[in-house]
């Protein structure tokens, strides 16, 4: 466990970085939400993996990412089952791999909510600010070596 010292201090809202993409997102930070939630439009299923666009005012990129699992969650639509992938992301100085659910957010402001999954172990929340870090940057290398990386994003 990282001692508080260590941790990170983050606002409401921080720029995040999907890598290996390097596509820049703006990211609620929420520590109500238990799993990350990345917005996935025009979500497909093709066995096991999601086929999915980011929002085009991030770049519209296409990605093709395996399913690691379902999850249940309560919406404003009721009880739904969504897919959930896992990503590396940076925040901050961090790098991180986090498992992500995919959900269309076309009718909400963040395109990732950054649940407590990303957030325990490394970051603090202060919510009376906006946001607390500069713009993330991470080391070059990923914090697990010798494991496969997500594929790049399909090119259209």
């Amino acid at each position: 466990m990282v001692r508080t010292e260590e941790k990170i201090t983050l606002g409401r809202v921080e720029e995040v970085i999907l890598l290996p993409w390097d596509i820049r997102l703006p990211a609620r930070i929420d520590t109500g939400a238990t799993v990350t939630s990345l917005d996935a439009r025009h979500l497909k299923i093709d066995g096991n993996e999601a086929e999915f666009r980011l929002p085009e005012e991030y770049g519209g990129a296409l990605l093709r990412l395996p399913i690691v699992g379902w999850r249940h969650v309560r919406s404003s639509k009721g009880r739904e089952s969504r897919p959930v992938v896992e990503v590396d992301l940076c925040i901050a100085s961090k790098r991180l791999r986090v498992k992500a659910n995919l959900n269309d957010r076309s009718m909400v402001k963040y395109p990732i909510i950054l649940g407590r999954n990303a957030l325990k172990d490394h970051f603090i929340v202060d919510v009376k600010k906006r946001s607390k870090t500069t713009p993330p940057v991470c080391p070059g290398r990923s914090d697990r070596q010798g494991e496969e990386q997500p594929k790049s994003p399909l090119q259209t």
